[in-house]
This record gives C-alpha cells, sequence and structure tokens, in this order.
C-alpha cells in the first residue's frame, strides 16, 4: 500500500482549502491521526508558537524554545467540518493534562489550536467551553492565533508509515488510530 502523503488529490475548482496547526503531543501520533480523513488535503509535522527564530527537532526537545510539536492541517471545509476535527483532535489525545502526552513530558508537548481563522477561534472556544461543561473545567488545551510554522525534518515526515514494527508505532499511535477508526468511522478514508 503507498503511503498516504503521496496520494494526494489534484486541487479541483470547487475545492476549498483551509488550514489550522494543532499540538496535540507527540507529531508522530497528530499527523497519522489526520491523515486518516476524508476531507484532508495534506499534513505535515513541524513545530509553532515558540519565540525562537528557528526550529529543529534537537531545540525543541529542549522544551526551553516555546515551540509545540505540531501538525498543519490543510482541509476542505466542504468535505470535513471544522467541528469534525476538533472532535478527532480532542479524542486523540488527552486535553486534560498540561505539558504532556503519555510517556512524552514538556512543554513541547501541550495541548494547542493554533487557529488561522476568526471562524476558528469561535468555533474552538464553544468547543472548549462545552468540553469543559461535562469534564468540569479541566480542558487545558490553548488557543492561539497562528503566526509560523517551521516544517519538521524529513525523518519525521511520514513516520507512522514508515514505521509501523516499531515499539513506539505500536504501543502509542496504532491504538489511536485504531480509537478514530472505531469513533469516527464515517470520517475514515476507506484506503487506511
Amino acid at each position: 500500500m503507498e503511503p498516504l502523503a503521496s496520494k494526494s488529490r489534484p486541487e479541483s475548482p470547487l475545492e476549498v482549502k483551509e488550514t489550522v496547526v494543532l499540538g496535540g503531543g507527540c507529531f508522530w501520533c497528530t499527523e497519522a491521526v489526520f491523515k486518516m480523513l476524508k476531507g484532508v488535503i495534506s499534513v505535515e509535522p513541524g513545530y509553532a508558537g515558540g519565540e525562537a527564530r528557528t526550529a529543529t527537532y534537537e531545540q525543541v526537545s529542549r522544551g526551553d524554545t516555546g515551540h509545540v510539536e505540531v501538525a498543519k492541517i490543510e482541509y476542505d471545509p466542504n468535505r470535513l467540518a471544522f467541528e469534525e476535527l476538533l472532535g478527532v483532535f480532542f479524542a486523540a489525545h488527552d486535553p486534560t493534562t498540561l505539558n504532556r502526552q503519555g510517556n512524552d513530558v514538556g512543554p513541547q508537548y501541550a495541548s494547542v489550536i493554533f487557529y488561522t481563522t476568526e471562524s476558528q477561534q469561535k468555533k474552538a472556544e464553544n468547543y472548549i467551553a462545552a468540553l469543559n461543561k461535562r469534564y468540569g473545567n479541566r480542558i487545558v488545551t490553548k488557543i492561539t492565533p497562528f503566526k509560523e510554522f517551521f516544517p519538521a525534518e524529513n525523518y519525521h515526515r511520514n513516520y507512522y508509515e514508515a514505521h509501523k514494527d516499531a515499539p513506539y508505532c505500536e504501543l502509542v499511535i496504532a491504538p489511536k488510530l485504531e480509537k478514530v477508526e472505531e469513533k469516527f468511522s464515517g470520517l475514515v478514508r476507506e484506503d487506511t
């Protein structure tokens, strides 16, 4: 089976493209989850949110750049609603733990939504408000305007597809993908 990244669809005149940048722990997980979804045009792992003028894996891993591991997601809102993206995002990671996802600990693993439109901001705020009612104001996900994205090094791209047999992929990423497939089966591409 070809990696999903190589199956990019050509843009049609009717296709609309919107971008959101999400941090939900390790970007290997976030990338793999969102590549599964219908209406997602592209997913690119990288770094965002910090004040440092550069970002490499080594720099960000130290936890002192202010950058977060993220996935830049381009999607067609006519095929995948922003609220559906949020549903998958919040189901695929724990938004109640500050700067931590499982064994991945540090500010680079923060839960954050970098919005690119006012509509995304408002929808994210409403979504989190509803979750906080359900979970007692425990959601720590930040909502912040998107400023700059630094692409991850090539060896981080399509990580799950290239390393499915690696322990991290089997123990951490695969269960997240299974959870998303079960809970959001109508949103998942048939070729996953």
